[in-house]
């Protein structure tokens, strides 16, 4: 808008000061030129024949600066064949002139004479009694004149610079008040992306007021949406797990091939089922954009449950900074880190070491850390898969990883496995969306 502004206030402003300087130096050049004509009319009606064939006036000139010599201020009456007629300010020089051709009407011209530029206006004429042809002319400085142009000019410069300056400032003005809700839409918006808000205000000029009520039925509807489909994924789970829990209680307790099968199998599909639930639970929340979830309360939460799972055989520490919130749902966040916690618990060797800290100004950072024999670094990207383990001696379905990718993924964040400096063995590095506070 303010180029578009510039440009436009800027050719409007040349084209104008072009036609208004043109316009004002002619009307001043015209005025100039009128009196030069003036003075010449003054002249030859008031020149004369003496008895003697001179020229003389009556009356005389009453301008004096033609009796200051070189005062800029000149007349001159030539013929052919004598010396011409001139004003005591030419002292001994003269006005050239070009009597071969007659010039009845008013003639002007510039000339540079004796360091002058002179404005020139020049005709020929008779004078009473006689029939000689007289050429009249009457010159002038025009340094006056050629000063008064450059100030017009100057002037026109100045005050259509000016001009053009308060017309930008102006345009600036209505773009940064004119645009200032606009600025304020994306600050609400921003708040519900970042989970401090959870609708945008609505107290706008009339213009964007409908814009703010269509956001917020916009993020009601995407919540309804998102709520339909979490409680039809529970429903689905619900009905899942009824038969499989069935299943694994008719064949516990029996040695039977069959019955360590449908242990097996039931195993499996109870995983899976809770994998696409954690799915379909996180990418219902993620819609919602305003969860907010204190990381602190469920790293302590999750070390009581998993020390209680390997009670005596396992040591959770903490560490880090205890206000981080995380930008999505508790569950969602407990499913992550949970299985982050489990894995080392129940492949490292005893020892596992969780620190919460930030990433950049908008993310935080959890790393899982533990005492076990570790993960050659080409393995560790296949663990993500689903069902990719590397120790099947112990129980498990490898969907643990795979979830956690998932879920975090939904979010905007990413899990990755390296080695653990302190303790020599894996450390998980989850990196999830902090809420502002």
């Amino acid at each position: 808008m303010l180029g578009v502004a510039a440009i436009w206030v800027g050719v409007m402003l040349l084209t104008g000061g072009f036609i208004l300087d043109r316009t004002v130096r002619s009307i001043i050049a015209s005025n100039f030129d009128d009196q030069l004509e003036s003075s010449l009319d003054t002249m030859i009606g008031s020149a004369e024949l003496s008895d003697e064939g001179e020229v003389r006036f009556d009356p005389q000139l009453s301008d004096q600066r033609y009796l200051q010599v070189y005062s800029g201020y000149y007349w001159q009456i030539s013929r052919a064949g004598q010396q011409p007629y001139r004003s005591r300010s030419l002292w001994d020089g003269a006005l050239p002139v070009d009597t071969s051709t007659a010039k009845r009407g008013m003639q002007f011209q510039d000339i540079f004479f004796g360091g002058e530029m002179l404005r020139v206006v020049e005709r020929d004429a008779t004078l009473p009694g006689s029939s000689t042809l007289f050429h009249f002319q009457i010159a002038q400085d025009r340094t006056k004149l050629d000063a008064q142009l450059r100030r017009v000019r100057v002037t026109v410069l100045i005050s259509l610079g000016v001009l053009g300056l308060g017309l930008l400032i102006l345009s600036a003005l209505q773009a940064i008040y004119g645009l200032q809700p606009l600025r304020r839409v994306r600050a609400e918006i921003a708040a519900v992306r970042s989970g401090s808000a959870q609708r945008v205000a609505t107290d706008f000029v009339s213009e964007v007021a409908p814009l703010m009520h269509g956001i917020n039925q916009l993020l009601s509807e995407a919540e309804e949406q998102a709520e339909d489909a979490r409680r039809h994924a529970g429903n689905l789970a619900h009905a899942l797990k009824t038969p499989m829990a069935i299943l694994v209680n008719e064949s516990t307790g029996k040695d039977t091939p069959l019955a360590a099968v449908v242990q097996r199998q039931t195993g499996s599909m109870r995983r899976h089922v809770d994998y696409h639930l954690a799915r379909a639970r996180a990418l219902g929340r993620r819609g919602a954009l305003n969860m907010r979830s204190p990381v602190w309360p469920s790293l302590e939460a999750l070390r009581r449950t998993v020390e209680r799972m390997y009670p005596g055989q396992v040591t959770i520490d903490l560490d880090g900074e205890r206000d981080l919130d995380f930008l999505g749902e508790r569950q969602d966040l407990e499913e992550m880190v949970g299985n982050l916690i489990d894995n080392a618990a129940k492949y490292g060797g005893g020892r596992v070491f969780v620190t919460l800290s930030t990433e950049g100004a908008d993310m935080i950072l959890i790393e899982v850390e533990d005492d076990g024999p570790g993960i050659p670094p080409e393995k560790r990207d296949a663990l993500f898969q689903r069902g990719a383990r590397l120790d099947t001696d112990k129980p498990g379905t490898g969907l643990g990883l795979a979830i956690v990718r998932d879920v975090a993924e939904i979010y905007d964040g990413m899990v990755e496995l390296g080695e653990s400096e302190d303790l020599g063995g894996v450390c998980a590095r989850l990196i999830l969306p902090r809420a502002a506070r």
